[in-house]
This record gives C-alpha cells, structure tokens and sequence, in this order.
C-alpha cells in the first residue's frame, strides 16, 4: 500500500520512526496495488479520493496549487477543482536506482541514491555513483536538471556536460546537506535555488 505524505507527522530522525495521522482502520480500508507496475493517475484518483486529500497535480507546484504541503481542510476543497491534464506515471526510487546517467558527451555513472527535502517531501537530488568514471567519487543532480528519461533503456539523460559535473562542489558524504553547500552546487551550474522565499536553515536527509 501506499503512504501520501499529507498523512506523515513528525520525523524522529534518532530514533528513526514517521507519525502518520491515520488509524489502522482507515489503513486496511485503503485502496491497494495488486503489482509493481507504475502508479497511474486513475489509481491516485481514487486514492486521494478514498482518504479526501486534496490532489497535487493541478498547479504549478510541488503540491499543486500550495508550494508546501496543504493542512488546512477547508483550503482543500479549492484544491481538488480542474480537470486531469495528462496520463501520468508514478514510479518507485527503487525502479530508478541503478539507472545511467548520460551526460551530452557520455556516461558518468549510475544513480545510487536520493535526498528528500523532510518539510515538503520532494526528491531534491539524485546521488550520482562516479566511480566506473572518476573513482572514489559520487555527485548530486538535481531532478530538475534532468533531460529525460528513457524507461526502455534505464538510462537518465542531463543536459551537462561530463568536465562540468566533475568540476561541481565535493559532496559532503560524511554530513546533512546544508544551504551553504546547496547555493554553491546551483551557483556552479548557473540554476536558480529552489528555496527561493524559503527558510534558510533547513536540512536533509537521503
């Protein structure tokens, strides 16, 4: 089954556990997967309808019409208005770990692990394992920097170049991402911060 993260609470990152604000009943009443196939947008449909969350797919937001997560109920029943754009797919992280990464003058290593911002629960970058390339070392790329990706071939396709990954900020392997190392990293590839009229001081955890 299927966790959205309008339903977590706080994390307690010693004691590595989630809150979630469900009951196990409504949890057993949830609409289940049958397969490992793609999430498609009929499954959410019915899932967000089930526990009367509001849709995330209308706006131009990570949440939809709200840049963060959404608590307050009454704001959800202007959320859900609009009708379905396109036919989209959810995959898993773990479907696309493993994948190569194409730079646009040829391979740099495969995607080994993810960082998710904990406030808004979005995929902010991709760890990227150099190490068939440039040995000992592993880089992070932003989702939003990807190209496409090309599902049949397991390969994800970025439009930079292999020197300039190279010559990106050392990722901080040993330590939480800080918003000092981020600046650096979107200075180095000339991209604007997400966390613009963002709080400074927030962290992250892979």
């Amino acid at each position: 089954m299927l966790i959205s993260p309008y339903a977590l609470g706080f994390v307690n990152k010693e004691e590595q556990f989630i809150t979630i604000d469900l009951t196990k009943k409504q949890i057993e009443g949830s609409p289940s997967l049958n397969s490992d196939k793609p999430v498609s947008r009929q499954f959410e449909e019915t899932y967000y309808g089930y526990y009367e969350w509001p849709i995330y797919w209308n706006g131009s937001h990570t949440w939809g019409y709200h840049p963060y997560i959404e608590r307050d109920r009454e704001k959800w029943k202007t959320s859900n208005k609009g009708g379905k754009v396109w036919d989209s797919h959810l995959r898993s992280t773990h479907e696309v770990s493993g994948y190569d990464i194409q730079a646009t003058d040829g391979r740099i290593g495969h995607v080994e692990d993810f960082f998710v911002d904990d406030d808004t629960w979005a995929i902010r970058y991709l760890v990227i394992d150099t190490r068939n390339w440039w040995p000992g070392n592993k880089v992070l790329i932003s989702p939003k920097w990807i190209e496409r990706i090309i599902w049949r071939e397991s390969k994800v396709s970025v439009n930079l170049s292999r020197a300039t990954i190279k010559q990106s900020p050392k990722y901080p392997q040993d330590s939480l991402l800080t918003r000092e190392y981020e600046t650096q990293l979107h200075r180095h590839y000339g991209r604007q911060g997400y966390w613009v009229d963002e709080p400074a001081d927030k962290d992250f955890f892979g």
